[in-house]
């Protein structure tokens, strides 16, 4: 799990937490007031005074602390579904305590013992109920493939060892160890003797970033005598926008708390670190915002949608849609989906015409491209061809604003690592290539457009690239 859905996921359960306490603050009053002989329309119709609501507002706040206090919102992946009930029904406890102290020292009458009670019961029932539905269906997605968190470990001594043993075991967890990463040292017969081997030595670390999907690189290196090594491995981690696991035991860090994301094990002695991670709030807008534009934007082109494939089809032979593998975030392939603009061999034939090739660097672009059809120069001039990929935005491989989607071929021809850190976020239909003209930038302007815009994203940097990509569109600047 990204940094940034693992904050999306705590606020989620932080927002479920405080709806079951009003919910079983509400199932109390009805308890206690429907014997009463009043109609439920009456107790509905019952004036809020506003000193209550202040009330009510300071219980939220102290509830919200004491389970924060309790643990409820570290990751829990390697935590039993027992334990969890047990750190449920305590911070329960708490909350109803403390409810009832504050009703003796607000002097809320209709807060008895039985009132604590029945919101003792109503709110631990919906928490727990709450944290197995969703620990059964993250078990579901991480079982099939979803959710997981490619992980490369650096060194080979008996702490790396021992981070594994915790993980190896449970797949369905969602943590894929990718393998291990060290060079020869005394200790090197006793590793192997365990049955793991390394996937590379230092020298070789490079390429197997550049050729892997590595979410995470968990660094269990003596840092006295390998300083030079991590300190290597952090700057290449970086250029490729790969999160740093790290243990603070290392550095006596017991208490470290900036900036660290929360990790996924149960040992709070490991820290994640993430250069330049994007703030919750923003990620989430843009993530909703993405769904949103798609989905309208699908509606309001149906027919024009309908319309192409169908003149796709008539006039060329082929399928009507174009898929191509992508690279993606941190390196993940999917497919891409365009709609298609040349002859159905189009790949085949590219090697026969690489010395026609117009673009620098590992791109290949042809501005009268013999392979495109007639039709295929309109929908490119037009950039009706895209119009797909909103599809794989709704997927969530693509975003509408983000660096645009590299072909594997493309990508295997990057021969700089700084240039690699474009897919530490999700590629985009446009971004700020798109609207300084496209195939008319050179490849090194390029790509400093895509890291001018990873470094200086903002949800209004997104907006302002999305309205000055309609006009760019219409004039056709760079098209091809």
């Amino acid at each position: 799990m990204t940094p940034n859905r693992r904050r999306f996921t705590k606020y989620l359960a932080k927002l479920f937490d405080l709806c079951a306490l009003a919910a079983s603050i509400v199932v109390a009053l009805v308890v206690f007031a429907l014997p009463t002989g009043m109609p439920l329309s009456g107790f509905t119709a019952m004036r809020i005074k506003l000193e209550n609501c202040l009330v009510f507002a300071l219980l939220l706040l102290v509830w919200h602390n004491l389970f924060i206090f309790c643990g409820l919102y570290v990751s829990k992946r390697l935590t039993r579904q027992f334990m969890q009930v047990a750190e449920v029904c305590k911070a329960t406890t708490l909350a109803a305590a403390f409810l009832f102290v504050s009703a003796r020292v607000f002097h809320l009458g209709i807060v008895k013992p039985g009132f604590v009670l029945v919101f003792w019961l109503s709110s631990t029932f919906l928490m727990i109920v709450g944290r197995v539905v969703a620990r059964w269906s993250l078990l579901a997605l991480r079982s099939r493939g979803g959710n997981t968190r490619f992980i490369l470990v650096v060194g080979t001594n008996e702490r790396a060892l021992e981070f594994v043993r915790q993980i190896a075991p449970h797949p369905e967890l969602g943590y894929h160890v990718v393998g291990f990463v060290d060079d020869n040292w005394a200790g090197t017969p006793a590793f192997e003797s365990t049955g793991h081997t390394r996937c590379c030595t230092f020298a070789g670390l490079a390429d197997f970033l550049r050729c892997n999907v590595i979410d995470e690189a968990a660094i269990y290196l003596p840092l006295r005598s390998y300083y030079e090594h991590a300190s290597e491995l952090v700057s290449l981690c970086e250029q490729h926008g790969i999160v740093i696991r790290f243990d603070s035991q290392v550095f006596k860090l017991r208490n470290f708390a900036a900036r660290a994301q929360d990790v996924d094990l149960e040992d709070s002695s490991q820290v994640l670190a993430a250069g330049g991670s994007v703030e919750l709030l923003p990620a989430m807008v843009k993530r909703m915002l993405d769904c949103l534009f798609s989905v309208l934007l699908l509606v309001l082109f149906a027919p024009l949608l309908l319309i192409i494939g169908a003149l796709v089809k008539l006039t060329s032979p082929g399928p009507v849609f174009f898929r191509q593998t992508r690279v993606g975030l941190n390196k993940r392939q999917f497919s891409i989906f365009k709609f298609r603009t040349m002859v159905a061999n189009a790949e085949q034939l590219q090697d026969q015409l690489l010395s026609l090739n117009e673009m620098n660097g590992p791109v290949f672009k042809i501005k009268k491209d013999p392979r495109v059809t007639p039709l295929g120069r309109v929908l490119r001039k037009t950039s009706i061809d895209e119009l797909p990929q909103l599809f794989n935005v709704l997927k969530g491989d693509m975003s509408l604003v983000g660096p645009r989607a590299m072909s594997l071929r493309d990508y295997q021809l990057f021969d700089q690592d700084w240039q690699r850190r474009r897919f530490s976020v999700k590629p985009g239909i446009t971004c700020l290539w798109q609207i300084h003209g496209r195939n008319s930038v050179p490849f090194e302007r390029w790509m400093e457009l895509d890291m001018q815009y990873i470094d200086k994203w903002s949800l209004w940097l997104d907006l302002k690239i999305l309205a000055r990509t309609v006009p760019a569109v219409l004039r056709g600047t760079g098209a091809a």
